[in-house]
């Protein structure tokens, strides 16, 4: 088939299918995000106007917003679909560094397409080119190398016919599934070649379920067998195994305590018997308790960051760890025992080798007890008495008016905490904290993908306003398009999570609430976010008190369904009042400021876990 460069790669966008968890088959790539410029108008957007019934074509405003978008898709279909994003040569390129940072942070799936500098050097140096004086073949797209889990550089059409399959193999691997870079140089794009018709030919790409390695799976067990008080973390492989159920089955069948990572939150109802409470700095004390005390942790599913340990000061200093991970650069982490493979099909057989093993019942209903604890300290918190709403009692009244299918978004700030910390969950995969990235404006933009894919409840994302000051954008492309869903905007006057970091270690107030930034008015311009909201399409509901958090957010819920657009919550809210897990994380503290010696406490005691203790 004679056909562009832009052509055979749309076409074989078209041909990829993928199955679902629940084993549905759907398009591998829903749908396409673009901003046009001149390095990719006429090939890439040509090619997809041909194909604009078939392939729906998103205009965002920035291109960084569109793949904040398909990150957003991406962790709401559980990695089964990915979003393909489109820019021209330059700055738009570069805008997307940040979203596949992103989307490499956090392990999920994203196509970029950003076009690129004239292979044939002609017009040189093109629009918008920058030039390398000593390397020629080096333009702005090299940036996406450090931020991609698989780059290429299109520079003749038949190389599509031995990249497209490794395109596909990263986007869909449980192991190495990020984000993908092809760059396009304009004229590539609009050359012709003879494709085969088998590049075209219909695949489906099936979740992959390697399993465990059985000598690993025979130590793993015999270190389970040993404990005394275990307990099993689950992170965010579980939820893209479909690993959910079969992680609580286990844990019931053998009375194993359970807490959650960050992206594994939400996996576990929260008044469920075994549940713990979530992991970390940003976690809860009940699962902090219990991991003190563990004597060996099966972690599945997770890389085990520094907010999920606490900076490694979380676990006993006596702990055997055990990972069961799909990736073995993860799994291999910190010299634990080492299973590598699918998480559902690994505590099958994990389970399997352990038969009727029980853990002493006295530990199993700890994790209830400890739980009750941190629940009550909740309450408290939700139940604060003053004029102006806390997060807490933001959070509270959210998530006391959600439904079980509803979808809960977070990414930066003081907001993490809160919804990590204080969100009682159904069970049902209901929340993504993007906080492997921690990107600040993810709220928005990563909200308008998530609702694109989340049709069954709705989504609500939570924000500052810095957050919504970096990016919000994006709230004209979804009411635009018609992608409902709900923001509340949290108004603490600027930066204030990182004012608790800076003065909570001895740190001078600067430059981060806006009334310790420079600035040359007495009395400085404030943000009316209701009226800028409304700007940009959305429908606007106002906030003082808790009770009119609960009775705008209603509203709120009504109105982004019925006019099938984002509506937005705004509330002025304290910037001193934050809920704490009272878990300690290294952060870099100069030897004059009063938090060093907090700070030298904490390193001595972190536990290091070398592989001959294991």
């Amino acid at each position: 088939m004679k056909l562009t460069t832009a052509q055979a790669l749309v076409r074989w966008l078209l041909a990829q299918r993928s199955e679902t968890l629940d084993g549905r088959e759907v398009p591998l790539f829903p749908g396409v995000f673009a901003i046009f410029g001149h390095g990719n108008v006429l090939g890439l957007g040509t090619a997809l106007e041909e194909h604009r019934e078939e392939l729906p074509v998103w205009r965002g405003q920035t291109e960084q917003g569109m793949a904040l978008a398909a990150v957003g898709y991406a962790k709401a279909t559980h990695r089964r679909q990915v979003g393909v994003v489109t820019s021209s040569i330059g700055p738009g390129a570069l805008n997307m560094v940040t979203a596949a940072g992103v989307a490499h942070a956090n392990r999920l799936p994203v196509l970029l397409l950003p076009g690129d500098t004239f292979t044939s050097r002609a017009p040189d140096p093109v629009l918008q080119q920058v030039e390398h004086f000593g390397d020629p073949t080096a333009t702005v797209n090299d940036a996406f190398r450090a931020v991609s889990r698989y780059f290429d550089r299109i520079t003749r059409p038949e190389q599509l016919l031995s990249t497209l399959p490794q395109v596909a193999r990263v986007l869909t691997d449980p192991a190495d599934a990020g984000p993908v870079t092809l760059a396009l140089p304009q004229d590539v794009q609009a050359e012709t070649y003879d494709f085969p018709e088998a590049l075209f030919a219909p695949v489906t790409h099936r979740p992959q379920r390697p399993r465990p390695d059985r000598r690993a799976l025979t130590e793993a067990a015999g270190v389970l067998r040993a404990a005394r008080k275990p307990l099993l973390v689950l992170g965010g492989g579980v939820r893209y195994s479909g690993a959910g159920e079969r992680a609580l089955a286990f844990a019931g069948r053998h009375g194993i305590p359970v807490t959650e990572t960050t992206a594994g939150r939400t996996l576990v109802p929260h008044g469920h018997p075994l549940h713990a409470g979530p992991l970390g700095v940003t976690g809860s004390t009940s699962a902090n308790v219990l991991a003190a005390e563990a004597d060996v942790v099966l972690a599945v599913g997770t890389r085990l960051q520094d907010f999920t340990t606490a900076s490694w000061t979380v676990f006993s200093p006596d702990v055997r760890l055990i990972t069961l991970n799909a990736a073995r650069f993860d799994a291999v982490k910190h010299g634990a025992l080492a299973v590598v493979g699918d998480a559902d099909a690994g505590l099958v057989d994990l389970s399997a080798q352990l038969e009727n093993w029980r853990v002493d019942p006295l530990w199993t209903e700890r994790a209830a007890a400890e739980r009750g604890r941190w629940d009550t300290h909740i309450d408290t918190l939700r139940a604060v008495s003053g004029e102006v709403p806390t997060y807490a009692q933001v959070v509270g009244a959210v998530n006391d008016l959600s439904e079980p299918h509803d979808y809960v978004m977070t990414a930066s700030g003081g907001m993490p905490g809160e919804l990590i910390g204080g969100w009682r969950g159904s069970g049902s995969i209901s929340m993504d904290v993007e906080y492997g990235f921690s990107c600040m404006g993810y709220e928005l933009a990563g909200a308008w993908g998530a609702a694109m894919a989340h049709t069954e409840g709705l989504v609500t994302t939570m924000l500052g306003d810095g957050s919504y000051l970096m990016l919000n954008s994006e709230l004209f492309s979804a009411a635009f398009a018609g992608h409902p869903f709900v923001a509340v905007v949290c108004d603490n006057d600027g930066y204030a999570v990182i004012a608790r970091l800076q003065e909570g270690q001895g740190g001078k107030p600067f430059n981060n609430l806006l009334g310790d930034c420079r600035s040359a008015h007495t009395t400085p311009p404030r943000v009316d976010f209701a009226r800028h909201a409304e700007s940009l399409g959305c429908a606007v509901f106002p906030a003082s008190t808790v009770d009119d958090v609960r009775a705008a957010y209603a509203k709120a819920r009504e109105a982004a369904v019925a006019e099938k657009r984002p509506a937005v919550v705004v509330v002025r809210t304290r910037p001193d009042s934050w809920t704490e897990a009272g878990a300690w994380w290294e952060v870099g503290v100069p030897e004059h400021l009063s938090g060093r010696e907090g700070i030298e406490r904490g390193k001595a005691a972190q536990v290091r876990y070398l592989s001959d203790r294991i």
